[in-house]
């Protein structure tokens, strides 16, 4: 290609989409979060379609979720180091390789394309460059690129699915314990499944609030019930659930089926006595705890959401603006409680955590997370899941629950509290588990519990944990 002084074809749709991916790189942000106003600005300014925005929707998520495959690709073709390629101009390569090797544009299309955009945006020297190592890249497709770059699946099996799947080694290691405790990592089929549904962008699934709204209702324009949840709505084929009346109203909302069926299965779990006084710990955003306060009101109960984030507490306020009932949110930290100990009778603490659940909405946190992390997380949820144990009441029902499948947010975090349970002030009130699975009725897959372990690949859900304790006297 001939790279002349001619004044470039400005794309709107691929303009969009570097900039979405200069605000994930540049401010650490979520492209669910930047994405969203920048269609909405493009709509208004350059006349984009439907058509137009679902193309920029993949083309920032699809790079964004095959980054490590695509580094590994332009790596073997480019002149230089990734490290010493200015971030803008890999940002350039990343979405030509992904229109080269993750989407049916044809490949002259997608060069010429990338190429354009890097003399918009960048100029006729890098636009050279980004000439180059993309025509190297068509030489070859994806399978291609896996055969040439990839170890052999027996030789280094880790390796070799974080390339194919595009996850970080550690991400793969610790899905796959996940996956088979025992640690025999005999079921590759499995891992294969679940790394292939992490690089699937998920369906909106919208949440019908009890007393408040239908799913009937919501059933407009292809969209289909829940798989699981009786409150879930599964918009099949897009659209905006904001153009719904329910939705605009609060009566309804964006819900993952997953996050529908903890809050659900808290509520379902047997209690003797009194059940009047609920709390969610950790209420941030809002979806749970505007689900649980839907169902509090219909057994005349009340919620207390409390959010130590400023911000978010505001989010949770707006969700349960228009419940019906006595709710209240607060702006408050669980681990130093301004309530009396044994105060609810239902807890939910659904703890902060490294996300591994939701890659398949957040695909920049897979590049983001690293191993460490696990240990930061780690004090705060032991230290949530023991005030969501000194809230409860004797005989009252505690949820644990975390979007991440990795064994030291999950289960290994119930095991510890429980073992220190009953050791003096330092120590959680003595508890003992609940088997999660009967108050998931349906749901199959559910494993040997008493925990419960939801995944994407077998429940079209988040990967959701949830562990259902009871507060012993």
């Amino acid at each position: 290609m001939c790279i002349r002084d001619r004044r470039p074809r400005r794309d709107p749709v691929r303009l969009l989409a570097f900039e979405a991916l200069r605000a994930v790189d540049e401010r650490d942000a979520y492209a669910n979060l930047v994405l969203p106003p920048l269609l909405a600005r493009a709509r208004r300014s350059e006349g984009l379609d439907d058509r137009d925005a679902a193309l920029a929707t993949e083309l920032v998520y699809g790079t964004l979720r095959r980054q490590g495959t695509y580094d590994a690709v332009i790596g073997a073709c480019a002149d230089r180091p990734l490290r010493e390629i200015d971030p803008p101009v890999l940002d350039v390569l990343s979405l030509g390789a992904h229109q080269l090797l993750g989407t049916r544009i044809p490949r002259h299309a997608a060069v010429s394309s990338a190429v354009e955009l890097a003399r918009v945006a960048l100029g006729n020297g890098p636009a050279g460059f980004v000439n180059a190592v993309l025509r190297r890249i068509s030489e070859r497709d994806f399978e291609a690129w896996i055969d040439h770059l990839a170890p052999s699946v027996d030789r280094d099996p880790e390796e070799y699915l974080a390339l194919r799947y595009a996850h970080p080694r550690w991400v793969v290691s610790a899905l796959w314990d996940a996956l088979e405790p025992g640690g025999d990592r005999t079921d590759r089929e499995g891992i294969e499944k679940l790394l292939a549904a992490d690089n699937e962008r998920p369906e909106v699934t919208l949440v019908a609030r009890p007393g408040r709204a239908e799913p009937g209702e919501l059933l407009v324009d292809g969209a289909l019930p829940g798989h699981w949840s009786p409150h879930a709505v599964r918009l099949t084929e897009g659209g905006d659930p904001g153009a719904l009346p329910a939705v605009r109203e609060g009566r309804a909302g964006v819900q993952d089926e997953g996050s529908q069926l903890v809050a659900a299965a808290l509520a379902a779990t047997p209690l003797e006595g009194t059940d009047a006084r609920w709390l969610d710990g950790c209420a941030g955003p809002g979806g749970k705890a505007a689900l649980l306060a839907a169902i509090a009101a219909g057994r005349g109960a009340c919620l207390l959401a409390v959010e130590r984030r400023p911000h978010r507490a505001r989010l949770v306020a707006g969700a349960l603006e228009g419940s019906p009932g006595d709710h209240l949110t607060v702006t408050a930290d669980t681990t130093r409680p301004a309530w009396r100990p044994a105060s609810f009778d239902r807890v939910l603490v659904d703890v902060p955590c490294t996300g591994l659940g939701a890659l398949r909405r957040r695909p920049e946190a897979r590049w983001r997370r690293r191993p460490e992390d696990l240990e930061r997380f780690a004090p705060l949820q032991r230290a949530l899941l023991r005030e969501a144990l000194r809230a409860a009441r004797p005989g009252g029902v505690v949820a644990y629950a975390t979007c991440s499948p990795h064994p030291a947010e999950t289960r290994a975090v119930v095991e510890d509290v429980l073992a220190g349970a009953g050791t003096g002030p330092a120590g959680a009130p003595a508890a003992e588990w609940i088997d999660a699975r009967p108050s998931m009725p349906g749901v199959p897959h559910l494993g040997e519990g008493p925990d419960v372990q939801l995944w994407p690949h077998l429940h079209g859900t988040d990967a959701m944990y949830l562990a259902l304790l009871r507060r012993l006297p």
